[in-house]
Formats: C-alpha cells, structure tokens, sequence
C-alpha cells in the first residue's frame, strides 16, 4: 500500500506562530560603531585644512613682516655705501696753498701817530732812513755881548725803527743840547772853513749821547744864518 511522501520540515523552515525581526534590528553593533568613530573622522579631515589656513593667513604674513624689517637696515647700508662717491687718490685735489697773511689794518691810535709824524716833517728818504726837523734854533754867539747871533734849521737822519717817534719825543731836550753847542761858539769859529762840518760833528755826538750811540746817524744844516 503506498503512502503518501511526507515532506519534512528543513532547517529553514520557520516554525508556526513565530514573526520574523526586521532587517534594521539586526545589526545593532554597526550603527552604533560608526557613530562613535565619526568626531575622530571629521577630527582627522579638518585639522589639515585647519593647519594650511593659519600657516597662509597668520604666520606666512608675520614672518614676512619680521624678515622684512630685519633685511630694511641692511638694504640701506648698502644703497648708501653704494650711491656715496668714492675718492680715488689720483683724483685728490692738490691742498690749496696758503694765502700771504695780509697786513693789519692800522689802529686809531696808529693813525694818529702817523698824521703826528707827518705834522712834524718826518719824512722817509729813498735809501730807507728817516729824517726829522729841527727848526729854527736860535743862539747868541759867545764873546758878542749879545750883538750877534747864530740862527740854525737841523735835518736828523737814521734808518733805526721808530726814529721819528723817539727824536719828537726827546725834541726839547735835543734842541736845549744844541742850542748849548751853538752858543759856544765865537764869530772866529764861523770863519773857519771847517767850522759847520765840525759843528755838526759835535752836534751829532751830544746827541747819540743822550739817545743811544749809532741813534742819529746824519746831521744836516737846511738853515745857517749869522746875524
């Protein structure tokens, strides 16, 4: 007698009254993962891009700014060192010479006492020496009682400095010594042919003697009257 095939339940078979979970419940451990992995992917993203943007816009700019106020000096050392004119030794201008000191201006007092000499008659010769008048000395002569007289103009002459000054200063001492040389003599001694050249020797020797020897060199007559 034939009987039926019975069909046996496989394994997959699900038994009666039994659902089957939704397919979103089944993994539970993955959906949870990759939440907890997700703060450290965005982390890992953004850092870089973080990185490159302060490095371009924040410290790119500072150290540019540093290196270009650290190298300004330098540059301008250098322009300065560069655009100054150098001196070459062949170029160098020979020192200028010296100008001749001029004379000084004459002082007020100065000028004074040249007008004063030039009152007096001083005056300087060609060969450099300086003559100053006597004037008009007038004596009476020895042994005449009075009758008769001698009257004299003197000429003194050197090339000593400041001679001029020295014969105005000591003039009436100079004219008292020879008016003292002219009275001594008689109307004897004026006949003589020598007699003014040794006047006049005797007058330069009392002179030199109250100046100084070699003070008045030369002694002239410009007048020689007997009366």
């Amino acid at each position: 007698m034939a009987t039926p095939n019975q069909e046996t339940p496989g394994a997959d078979a699900q038994p009666a009254g039994e659902e089957k979970p939704p397919e979103s419940a089944a993994n539970p451990s993955a959906s949870g993962g990759l939440k907890a992995w997700l703060p450290l992917i965005v982390t890992t993203i953004t850092m870089p891009a973080l990185a490159y943007a302060t490095t371009v816009f924040v410290l790119l700019p500072k150290m540019q700014k540093a290196v270009a106020a650290v190298s300004a000096p330098a540059t301008n050392t250098t322009m300065a060192a560069t655009s100054a004119p150098q001196s070459h030794p062949a170029e160098a201008k020979p020192p200028t010479p010296a100008s001749p000191a001029k004379p000084k201006a004459k002082t007020a007092e100065g000028g004074r006492e040249d007008a004063a000499l030039k009152n007096a008659g001083v005056k300087v010769t060609s060969d450099g020496k300086t003559t100053v008048p006597l004037n008009k000395i007038l004596v009476n002569l020895s042994g005449s009682m009075g009758s008769r007289y001698l009257l004299t103009s003197l000429t003194l002459a050197s090339d000593k400095e400041g001679f001029g000054e020295l014969i105005l200063n000591n003039e009436a001492q100079l004219v008292d010594l020879a008016s003292s040389v002219l009275s001594a003599k008689t109307i004897a001694d004026l006949e003589k042919p020598d007699a003014r050249t040794v006047i006049r020797l005797e007058l330069e020797t009392v002179f030199n003697n109250a100046l100084g020897v070699g003070t008045v060199q030369d002694v002239f007559f410009t007048e020689f009257a007997v009366q």
